[in-house]
């Protein structure tokens, strides 16, 4: 339709009629003389344009939008006190097109008509003062191409709120999750999420459109963890979300007072009052997936399992019951120290507190030896040793230095592999000359039953499926870093996939 409108301007008018028409210097005069402020000098096309009587509360982003739909916007001079806006085009060309084509469809910001005409300078010169305007230019130009439609470009100038779509969300997305990563890019104000056609969505508002938009330029295709949950953003025709709620499906960050609705308990004064604040962003890198291990802790964040920052329990140490070799599947373990007075529970220090929370979301609720595995966050920032002389009976181990640490390499491909229990195991490091009734022998000895084994083409890892997911705990406990020959130790690991 844009398309169409400009070759009938172009048929009527003609662009060189147009510059044949303006002449230097021409005034043009109402018939009465008495009627100076009628009189107007007529520009000569420019690649500069005048738009007059903007809406107060108008963006630059709004105004950009206006010159995209005919080509590169190329500088802008905003001047708020006028309710003006001076905007500076690629070419002549294109701004002869833009003035032709509104002096027939006026445009409109914010629903109040504005004016468009060419202006007398020929380029704009702005000064090193305006380098958020550049970054907004920027923004907007990279979210909205030249050439798109006027309606489609003014729409997503002016919204502040996203549409997101998680594709591929093979780990639970939260609400806190989403808050982390999209407040890198400015002040997230309200959040709701729901599910529509069998997809997880969610409304972000930010406080202005600007942040909006440096958001889904940097973060759409993105995932959220490895491979998967991938983020697929899109212009709301919504400008303000009203959240009534404070829940795990919707959240207003200005109201912390809200009531959380659905019979759910109200959030905690100094919980609200800390979600009301900037969290501290998850992305390291934008673009660029999220680490792997600080994105998949963030998950834990659905049960409300993960510390706040400057609360209690924020550093890396778990305290456990009825836990054993299993957490080293979510990271290094420092230390271990078996409570004195509590002998089935002790204090289990990780490399950090990335992998704490990790573990935490992954095996608290698990079931082994018959019963429920329980794995909170310790108040305590580190476990001491005992001091130098003091016999505490072997309950305090350090590992720091252990050759057996799965994390200890950056870049790893070990971090890609971090996956919830599941029945199904995940071997590497199988030496060459090892059979599958080796292996389906040693693992049923574990006291499981083997269901399933699949030897991968080099023959140096394999997947074996045990009957529950308990056995499988069992069989990591029993048989991670067994000792197959050569000083060559067997890798078990939990595995996404089935036999």
């Amino acid at each position: 339709m844009l398309l169409t409108s400009f070759v009938q301007f172009q048929l009527q008018f003609g662009l060189k009629e147009t510059k044949l028409k303006r002449l230097p210097g021409r005034k043009m005069q109402s018939p009465s003389s008495d009627s100076k402020k009628l009189r107007v000098e007529e520009a000569l096309p420019s690649r500069v344009i005048h738009i007059r009587r903007l809406p107060t509360e108008a963006m630059d982003a709004e105004v950009i939008a206006l010159g995209l739909p005919f080509g590169k916007v190329t500088n802008i001079l905003t001047l708020r006190g006028k309710n003006q806006a001076f905007l500076e085009m690629g070419t002549e060309e294109a701004a002869i097109t833009m003035v032709n084509y509104y002096n027939t469809v006026p445009p409109h910001v914010r629903n109040s008509p504005v004016y468009v005409q060419f202006s007398n300078h020929k380029e704009l010169k702005t000064d090193a003062a305006s380098q958020r305007t550049q970054a907004v230019l920027q923004a907007v130009s990279a979210v909205q191409p030249p050439g798109s439609e006027v309606q489609d470009v003014l729409a997503a100038a002016s919204s502040p709120v996203l549409r997101i779509i998680i594709d591929n969300m093979f780990y639970p997305v939260t609400l806190d999750v989403l808050q982390q990563i999209f407040s890198k890019f400015g002040t997230v104000m309200k959040i709701i999420t729901f599910t529509k056609n069998n997809q997880f969505q969610a409304l972000l508002q930010y406080s202005d459109p600007v942040q909006a938009q440096h958001a889904k330029l940097a973060l759409d295709g993105q995932n959220i963890y490895n491979s998967c949950c991938t983020l697929r953003i899109d212009f709301s025709k919504l400008v303000n979300l009203n959240v009534k709620y404070n829940n795990d499906k919707s959240r207003d960050y200005s109201r912390p007072e809200l009531p959380a609705g659905d019979s759910r308990p109200t959030l905690d004064p100094s919980v609200a009052a800390a979600l009301s604040k900037d969290s501290t962003p998850l992305l390291c890198k934008i673009p660029g997936a999220l680490n792997p291990l600080s994105a998949a802790a963030a998950a834990a964040a659905a049960a409300g399992r993960v510390a706040l920052p400057g609360q209690a329990g924020s550093g890396g140490v778990l305290l456990a019951s009825n836990l054993n070799e299993e957490v080293r599947v979510y990271g290094d373990v420092q230390r271990v120290k078996i409570l004195y007075n509590k002998k089935d529970s002790a204090l289990i220090q990780m490399c950090d507190p990335s992998q704490a929370q990790l573990a935490m979301s992954h095996l608290n609720g698990q079931k082994m030896y018959g019963k429920i595995i329980r794995v909170t966050l310790s108040k305590h920032q580190s476990v001491a040793l005992p001091r130098d002389g003091l016999d505490d009976q072997g309950l305090t181990k350090d590992f720091t230095n252990s050759s057996l640490h799965r994390f200890k390499k950056p870049g790893s491909k070990n971090f890609q592999n971090i996956f919830p229990p599941s029945a199904t195991l995940h071997l590497s490091n199988v030496l060459q000359d090892v059979t599958e009734e080796d292996l389906r022998l040693l693992f049923s000895n574990t006291g499981g039953t083997v269901k399933a084994f699949k030897f991968f083409q080099d023959r140096k890892m394999a997947l074996i499926q045990m009957s529950t997911v308990e056995e499988a705990i069992q069989a990591l406990i029993d048989l991670h870093n067994y000792n197959m020959g050569a000083n060559q130790h067997l890798r078990v690991s939990f595995s996404k996939s089935t036999i």
